[in-house]
């Protein structure tokens, strides 16, 4: 291990390698996408039990955030990081043995569940929340200008749908050799990414932490309108993860197994649309963070759009592409439009507000969407697009996304 901290000037070699951390933790997460459906069943727990498992995990999120972001201020991201992915492979791990106790029928009903929420759900919610907010106050901390900020966000999205690709191909691809096999990976890319913080990533300069990082309030004017717009675009997105497979299975019949492949079929297709989205457009258009968001947005809006006829598998995939297309081209705008109005001191609240933000999305999101979904398989689907619709509105009409990029510059 390399114990001699990183100099301004050498802050930005490590970004690479920060966003490498980043992709094996999402890879891990992403991973069990795919299998998250057919594996309830296996399990014998109720599609509203694996939606509540992922609220709590959400609630996690948007407890733990701005916790987080600001003791990535205050410690660095070496110690957050270390800590985190510690936390997850130990809680994953746990998690695997306890669905192969669930599937042999050894553990069964609230017991089961009640593991499922506090493994699942609360130990790696606490642990993958640290990790947006640590990567997004590093980037705010080593960039200066619109330009260069808006493209290391893109990076950390561009990483996200990587992983999304990534581990709807390993999470679909490995459950033909049986679900516990996705499930075994998991926890081991979670430790490789411990291994790979504590040999390779330097901690920052004293000079560069911040003894009492700034509180942000929800409510803050250069703040609420960005984290509105965010919160609609993902609870959006929430909806439609959650249901991904329940929709693949139902509409197109398929067992266990098959669902779990074609899944990640599905899901591949999200995650090509972001990795265009953010390696490819958002660098390339120079867009300011306000274009993002409007352009984003209604792309989306048509994804979601185009899942409502009942029409086979490619279309599914067509309506994915779109949807992570559009969300890839809005999240850089909804992530690094905030960071340039605020201070040094106030990026690491600020990160982890957005990190809760979004964890928040993801509360009620699984929950509600399995509930409707059982109601009607469709209607979560429209009530998806119609938030996804009333965002590109908002984005489009109010004030502050019309002064944000001559307020960005000013900045």
């Amino acid at each position: 291990m390399d114990p001699t901290p990183a100099s301004p000037g050498e802050g930005r070699t490590q970004v690479p390698l920060l966003l490498a951390i980043v992709f094996l933790v999402y890879l891990a997460q992403m991973t069990l996408n795919p299998i998250i459906a057919p594996l309830a069943r296996e399990a014998g727990l109720a599609e509203w039990q694996i939606g509540v498992t992922i609220s709590t995990a959400a609630v996690m999120v948007v407890l733990a955030s701005q916790c987080w972001g600001r003791r990535s201020q205050r410690r660095g991201a070496k110690s957050v990081l270390t800590s985190a992915l510690v936390l997850g492979a130990t809680t994953m791990g746990l998690f695997a043995w306890i669905a192969a106790l669930g599937m042999r029928g050894a553990l069964v009903g609230a017991t089961l569940f009640a593991l499922f929420v506090v493994l699942r759900g609360v130990g790696f919610g606490i642990a993958i929340s640290a990790v947006a907010p640590t990567a997004q106050t590093y980037i705010a901390r080593v960039t200066t200008s619109e330009e260069t900020r808006v493209r290391g966000m893109a990076g950390v999205g561009a990483v996200q749908g990587v992983a999304m690709i990534a581990g709807a191909v390993a999470g679909g691809a490995l459950a033909v050799f049986g679900l516990l096999v996705p499930l075994v990976v998991i926890p081991a890319l979670l430790a490789l990414g411990a291994v790979l913080v504590a040999a390779r990533l330097r901690p920052e300069p004293r000079s560069d932490l911040i003894e009492n990082p700034a509180r942000i309030r929800p409510s803050d004017g250069r703040v609420w309108p960005f984290l509105l717009a965010g919160f609609g675009m993902f609870t959006a997105l929430g909806f439609f993860q959650i249901i991904a497979g329940f929709l693949v299975q139902d509409r197109l019949g398929l067992n266990a197994n098959e669902t779990g492949l074609t899944t990640g079929a599905v899901l591949l297709a999200a995650g090509v649309g972001m990795v265009l989205a953010q390696g490819v457009i958002v660098p390339r258009s120079g867009w300011a963070p306000a274009v993002l968001l409007r352009v984003g947005t209604v792309i989306a809006a048509l994804g979601f759009a185009a899942l409502v006829p009942d029409a086979g598998l490619a279309l599914l995939i067509v309506g994915t592409f779109l949807i992570g297309l559009g969300v890839g081209i809005a999240m850089p705008g909804y992530t690094a439009g905030p960071t340039l109005l605020m201070r040094r001191d106030e990026q690491g609240g600020l990160a982890g507000l957005i990190g809760a933000t979004n964890g928040l999305t993801f509360v009620l999101a699984p929950t509600l969407s399995t509930l409707l979904y059982g109601v009607w398989p469709l209607l979560p689907v429209l009530v998806a697009g119609a938030i996804m619709v009333l965002v590109a509105v908002f984005v489009f009409t109010h004030r502050r996304f019309r002064l944000l990029p001559e307020v960005a510059a000013a900045t």
